[in-house]
């Protein structure tokens, strides 16, 4: 008998409790465990994680309460080597035994796994918190410390050691009296450089560091730094941050109860490099009067001999050879200016700009004076070209419902330099052969289904545009153009669907968490070329309309059935549906309406689309990397589609089937879209973050269309949406999911996921999902799948699971399993927790988090 995946988790967790239930197992004698660190302060308990992470010691971390790791540590046995030799050769016969079996290299190695696993155990548990006088001692100078740099230069810590109620262990109490918090009195500045101080004076009011503040060193390191980069974006290029030096007089303070401290900042001139007396000169603006680029990478000596120079608004462009490149896609790209201050800035920017081209490899930018100047300055930006062409191939092989077995190639081909101004072309071909026992597909060949497809992208570090956009978006903002065509061709796979797009997109960038992209043109066709595959593909319909015949068998025209009794198809089902619908065959109204559905959906399944919209997205997100735990992201997007075409129907005269307006003989979309995405994150503790997710978007048909094309669908469901259902097996509204694909226009979700650190690279989660999609404003008349205001909120599930992730560095991978805890699809007074269990669960594989 199978036993299942709970069951054998509770047998590991009792085993490991079982043999090694002794948690001081290998605590000495005269050593403590150390169960707990409490903070005190001003004799209040209180958790503090700014604290806590001074500690030097700590507890043995828990999972549930149970400090699993310890125990796995206690699995392990000490000196396992010597332990495996003296049971072979304690009993002499099982040492023949054992020799008789195995040879010598056999027995060796099986010495070798029982150290190996002996070590695994070491490596993957976690020894004793033994507590530590030393540590301890440590813990409470680094928490006083900690406590002066907040102001509290008074302030008492003293430990003392509790000793629990069990043998052997006990816990640390670390006691804070803080005394009154000092604050900035007057603050004394003094600067030896006129120019600096001039800089100064103009942005004293940003200082961090202010008359009445509470003394904190953060701020003064903050207002360290804002100096410094403030300074080096105004002209000094030479400035060091360690001329900044501020002086607290804290040793003078006398002895009264105003607990004021008079400051001084003070910033000296900079030292001269390699000057033995120490000498110093007052910082000075600088300014760069030349900018040479280098396409090729070649020292500066070489300017002189280069083949080709370029002289362009004021930038000198030397090549080696012939210039392959447009001197403005290079000084397009280059912020710093002839004739301009220095700039720090301006020389990241370059940078950034330089390297998201992707012709070049990270520039390398170095500065010099000019002659016998000790301000001018000349810029030089070497260049390393990547290769103008590559090709990279690749192939998998897979394995899914529609097929049994499919081999994938593709190959991608990039361009760069396209048209000598930093274009680059990218062209992605790819092809898949796949086998599958479809008895839909009279195809006898192994290899019986396949697919083609292609995708051309051409980028422009600029707007390619009929005028001049730089007054609007100016080149700081990164403007880039791209136009992208793509094709996708099946055969003998679904419906054999024809996917055709065109694109026309501007991206840019109004700062480092600010981000904006227009559509301007999105083209999608969509071509269903084997639509008499509808009921073989989406085989829940089928079983509903054909139990819909098996029920009044006797008014079924018999040629509609196989012999089997079924009905064929596609011309049996069609018919079928044609009789009903026509009254021909009369059924019951519920009857009637269920198959009217039925046609609903194929019809909307199996229509040709022409998709021709405007779309414009707005990104706004303040993470600092990929450890940033502590950020927010906010993203909404609007798109039109149709409208353009329908102002112009009337104009080009459009052929119409009834009220709507046909392009190429296919009715074109028409609808109105809207999005709004918000993330944000919390850092709990050093281990610990809370991730928050809200999701809302609608799409609404009107004018030329009475709904909106699967393809610019919602659905629910999935390893980043509600985990607890399968990818589009939610919803729509309460229906049940009685589709193999669910999808509607209108869709709201939310999710939260506490995640926590377990041991290793192992990390763990509980999360919850809520959501749903409905259908509104459309054609669908399926009332449990519309939404109706307020009242169709009670149809919002709910999923809720735990997952485990393993973290690789450059990506993470997870298995998350989801529970329904709400599920709408169920009557209203039996909707919780009704198949919260482990069979019913939905089991998620995913790379990297889900949100």
């Amino acid at each position: 008998m199978k036993l299942g995946i709970t069951k054998i988790g509770v047998l590991i967790v009792i085993s490991i409790l079982f043999f090694s239930c002794n948690t001081i197992k290998k605590v000495g004698e005269e050593e403590l465990l150390l169960t707990d660190n409490t903070i005190i302060e001003n004799g209040k308990k209180i958790k503090d994680d700014a604290i806590e992470s001074l500690f030097y010691q700590t507890p043995n971390s828990k999972l549930l309460g149970t400090p699993v790791r310890l125990h796995i540590f206690n699995l392990a046995r000490d000196n396992r080597d010597s332990i495996f030799k003296a049971w072979v050769n304690s009993n002499e016969k099982r040492k023949k035994r054992l020799f008789r079996r195995y040879s010598k290299k056999q027995i060796n190695e099986i010495g070798n796994y029982a150290m190996g696993f002996n070590r695994w155990l070491r490596e993957t548990g976690e020894a004793p918190a033994i507590i530590d006088e030393s540590k301890t001692e440590k813990t409470r100078k680094k928490i006083k410390s900690y406590y002066d740099s907040n102001g509290y230069f008074n302030n008492v810590v003293t430990d003392s050691l509790i000793k629990g109620k069990k043998p052997q262990r006990a816990e640390i109490f670390y006691s804070i009296t803080t005394g009154n918090p000092y604050f900035i009195d007057s603050i004394t500045v003094t600067i030896e450089s006129q120019q600096l101080d001039s800089v100064y004076q103009l942005h004293k009011d940003k200082a961090f560091v202010q008359q009445g503040k509470q003394y904190k060193n953060s701020d003064f390191v903050r207002e360290q730094s804002r100096l410094n980069e403030l300074f080096r974006n105004s002209g000094f290029f030479t400035f060091q941050k360690n001329s900044i030096h501020f002086y607290p007089e804290r040793d003078t303070i006398p002895e009264h109860d105003d607990y004021l401290m008079p400051t001084e900042l003070y910033i000296s001139d900079g030292s001269v490099r390699d000057a033995a007396d120490g000498e110093t000169r007052p910082y000075k603006v600088h300014t760069i009067r030349r900018v040479n680029i280098f396409t090729d990478n070649k020292s500066i000596s070489e300017r002189e001999t280069a083949s080709d120079s370029i002289v362009n608004s004021n930038y000198h462009v030397y090549s080696s050879g012939e210039l392959k490149f447009r001197p403005k896609a290079l000084t397009d790209a280059t912020f710093i200016i002839p004739n301009d201050i220095y700039s720090d800035k301006a020389r990241v920017q370059t940078n950034r700009s330089f390297n998201k081209l992707q012709t070049f490899r990270y520039p390398n930018i170095e500065y010099e004076y000019i002659g016998d100047s000790d301000t001018d300055l000349e810029a030089n930006i070497f260049l390393i070209p990547r290769k103008r062409f590559s090709i990279r191939p690749k192939i998998e092989f897979s394995h899914s419902d529609i097929q049994d077995f499919g081999i994938s190639a593709g190959l991608d081909f990039t361009a760069r330099n396209v048209f000598r101004g930093a274009e680059t072309l990218q062209l992605s071909l790819s092809g898949t052969l796949g086998s599958t026992n479809d008895p839909a597909n009279n195809d006898n060949r192994f290899f019986n289904i396949s697919e083609v497809g292609g995708d051309l992208k051409l980028d422009f570090p600029r707007f390619f545009f009929p005028f001049n956009t730089e007054k609007i978006i100016p080149k700081y903002m990164l403007p880039t153009t791209q136009i992208s065509l793509g094709v996708s061709l099946q055969e003998n796979i679904g419906l054999d669907r024809q996917n055709f797009t065109g694109i026309l997109r501007y991206n840019w960038e109004a700062s480092t968490i600010k981000s904006h992209a227009l559509d301007l043109i999105n083209i999608q066709f969509v071509n269903n070329k084997n639509i008499n595959n509808y009921f073989e593909v989406y085989r829940n319909s089928y079983n509903e309309l054909n139990g819909i015949a098996q029920d009044n068998i006797g008014l079924v025209n018999p040629d509609q059935l196989n012999t089997d009794g079924n009905l064929i198809i596609p011309s049996g089902t069609d018919s079928f549906i044609d009789d009903v619908v026509n009254g021909s065959t009369a059924l019951s109204v519920a009857e009637e309406n269920d198959v009217r559905n039925i046609l609903e959906r194929k019809e909307r399944l199996t229509q040709n689309n022409l998709i021709f919209a405007s779309s414009y997205t707005f990104t706004k997100n303040n993470r600092q990397g990929f450890l940033d735990n502590n950020f927010s992201q906010f993203r909404t997007k609007i798109e039109f589609a149709g409208n353009l075409l329908s102002a112009v129907s009337g104009a080009f005269n459009f052929e119409k089937d009834g009220d709507q307006a046909k392009v190429f003989d296919v009715a074109f979309t028409q609808y109105a879209k809207t999005e709004i995405d918000y993330i944000k994150y919390w850092q709990l503790s050093a281990n610990d973050a809370l991730a928050f997710r809200t999701f809302a978007g609608v799409a609404i048909p009107y004018g030329n269309s009475s709904n909106i094309p699967f393809a610019r669908s919602y659905f629910g469901g999935g390893s980043n949406d509600n985990r607890a259902w399968q990818a589009y097996s939610l919803g729509p509204g309460s229906s049940g999911s009685p589709n193999e694909f669910n999808e509607a226009n209108l869709k709201l979700a939310a999710n939260l996921e506490y995640r926590f650190k377990l041991f290793g690279k192992v990390n763990g989660a509980f999360f919850a999902d809520a959501g749903n999609i409905w259908n509104v404003f459309d054609d669908t008349p399926d009332e449990a799948a519309q939404f109706n205001g307020f009242s169709s909120l009670k149809d919002l599930a709910l999923g809720s699971g735990f997952g485990i992730r393993y973290d690789f560095g450059f990506l993470v991978l997870r298995l998350d399993t989801g529970f329904k805890t709400y599920d709408p699809a169920l009557p209203e007074n039996d909707r919780w927790f009704r198949n919260f269990n482990f069979s019913n669960a939905v089991y998620n594989i995913g790379i990297n988090y889900p949100f």
